[in-house]
């Protein structure tokens, strides 16, 4: 059985990196930005996480509220499940503390369980309990914010999608797959990064994942056989980002990804890009400048992949089969682990940038060229602004 299922993942791999679809340049140039919902002060997704939410505390509670409360509101199509453990840690003196994961997950209708693989966006909720105070900014309240911006900004295209296949009886064997976003407590170390004082939330779930199994002949085993790519975002929000790609069985993706980033760019919607329409018409010399990159391996070869890789939560996943992509800086964020970890040192520009890619890179993986309707949404939005009296 195990064998199978390890066949069943490979073909599966091969297949996802072969029938990849592409998104327009028109659609890239219209995938909405955050806007004043990444407001740092008031913006209705980013700014409620943006306080101290160490686990086991009420901040912590009232941003996984947070979470719960857009998703039920924005995007009630979404099945939400929590997943609760508790363990010991260094400072709590014998007392459980606990940890709770939030999983939202969306598959097309009518989907029987195990038998859809799911493209599984990853980001952990929980900040660091020293030093006090300390909010977490980067690492990981805008890569919290940037998820939920993708799922919304997506859902309604998954909706027509998954409308026209039932409409135009197209074959259904190819479609059953899914968006599912993981939102992880308890990564943080609560004294210094051990195998066991870190990862408190994802070495649970992975665990018991691991050992929930689906009915029999179903054609992914368990919830972790299910996940067709771990794709897991910290440290993102720093000016200047350099993105290495770790893994040489899943750099197919990240060349994907960094594809999607060189056309942003040379559509002029990367905003902190130095040739940013906004930033060009400032300067008196027009000449183009150097072009950045976030994802800078792009090019690197079979023979480069050296083994080396940063710890993180998607660990516990991977060390059990699961393919993954991290996207996290090297070298880290200068604010790294320090009280200028906050909102004042998010680089805005930045933020909406990879908020922009990584829904794009949603986008294709989920084959959602032609199902989007952008001007509908924005109307949408604008009307249920005016509703509920909100400028």
């Amino acid at each position: 059985m195990l064998f199978y299922s390890t066949l069943l993942r490979l073909a599966g791999l091969l297949c996802l990196s072969a029938a990849y679809s592409t998104l327009s340049d028109d659609t890239l140039k219209s995938i909405p930005g955050p806007g004043d919902d990444f407001d740092v002060k008031k913006g209705s997704i980013l700014a409620p996480i943006l306080q101290t939410r160490v686990s086991g505390t009420p901040g912590n509670a009232a941003v996984l509220q947070h979470f719960v409360g857009f998703f039920k509101t924005n995007l009630p199509k979404w099945n939400l499940e929590f997943h609760n453990s508790t363990s010991t840690t260094p400072t709590s003196n014998g007392k459980e503390i606990p940890f709770v994961n939030l999983i939202a997950t969306r598959d097309p209708p009518g989907a029987q369980v195990g038998e859809v693989g799911r493209l599984t966006l990853v980001a952990h909720y929980d900040s660091k309990l020293e030093p006090k105070g300390f909010i977490g900014a980067t690492d990981s309240a805008a890569p919290c914010a940037m998820l939920l911006h993708t799922a919304r900004t997506l859902d309604a295209a998954l909706t027509k999608k998954w409308e026209s296949i039932a409409t135009d009886g197209l074959d259904e064997l190819d479609e059953q797959k899914g968006v599912q976003i993981l939102l992880l407590d308890g990564e943080e170390a609560f004294v210094s990064w051990t195998a066991t004082d870190s990862l408190y939330g994802s070495r649970a779930l992975a665990e018991d994942w691991e050992h929930s199994f689906h009915p029999a002949m179903s054609t992914y085993r368990n919830p972790l056989d299910s996940i067709s790519l771990f794709v897991l975002l910290d440290l993102l929000g720093s000016t200047g980002p350099h993105v290495p790609s770790y893994f040489k069985t899943t750099h197919w993706a990240y060349k994907h990804m960094a594809n999607l980033e060189h056309r942003l760019r040379e559509l002029g919607e990367f905003k902190s890009s130095p040739n940013h329409p906004s930033k060009l018409a400032k300067r008196k010399n027009k000449k183009p400048r150097d072009e950045p990159r976030f994802l800078v391996d792009a090019e690197k070869g079979d023979d480069a992949f050296i083994g080396g890789f940063v710890e993180d939560d998607h660990v516990p996943f991977m060390a059990r089969g699961v393919e993954i992509l991290h996207i996290i800086p090297t070298p880290f964020p200068k604010v790294w682990h320090r009280m200028t970890d906050d909102a004042e040192h998010l680089d805005m520009d930045t933020v909406e940038d990879w908020t922009k890619l990584v829904t794009a890179f949603v986008g294709e993986w989920m084959e959602l060229e032609g199902f989007f309707d952008f001007k509908k949404e924005k109307r949408k939005v604008h009307e249920e602004k005016t509703e509920f009296g909100i400028p």
